[in-house]
């Protein structure tokens, strides 16, 4: 499902409430989704219970912002379809923001999820998240699988 804006995701939060579930929220480029990324998903899937998954994504300009004008390698729109096809991934969005914080402030989730390569540092929106009483779970690290690292590798190739 990919949720297009505030009153989408107003009603997505209220409908995942009254169905008794908890969201669950990371964020990214997902420029090109690798296996990493999927075992990432399965891995929080496997952990947390009762919950539903939601996938920021960095817009196309925000991912330039990060990566450089080469960047990002496929649209938006793309990037959420092969994400929401995803069969561990409940909902998709966006941000243009620099950070997903003041998305995070909308929905609220209970979790806030990052990868392992983020573990010695605080991410955004994790003070917003234990603030209100919820968790930040930054395990989940998968060596040697990167976007950057296919990009470098399909560029020598």
């Amino acid at each position: 499902m990919i949720l297009r804006g505030p009153n989408d995701l107003r009603s997505w939060r209220s409908a995942v409430a009254e169905a008794g579930l908890r969201i669950l929220f990371t964020n990214g480029c997902y420029d090109i989704l690798h296996a990493g990324h999927v075992r990432f998903f399965e891995a929080l899937r496997g952990r947390y219970k009762k919950i539903v998954l939601l996938v920021a994504l960095n817009t196309d300009a925000g991912i330039t912002r990060l990566k450089g004008p080469a960047r990002p390698l496929n649209t938006l729109e793309n990037r959420m379809c092969v994400v929401a096809a995803n069969k561990y991934v409940d909902a998709v969005t966006w941000f243009d923001e620099d950070t997903p914080v003041s998305l995070i402030e909308l929905i609220k989730p209970e979790v806030l999820a990052k990868g392992g390569e983020y573990s010695s540092v605080v991410v955004p929106g994790e003070p917003e998240v234990l603030a209100y009483g919820g968790e930040v779970c930054k395990d989940f690290f998968f060596p040697g699988i990167s976007t950057t690292g296919i990009v470098d590798k399909m560029l020598k190739a």
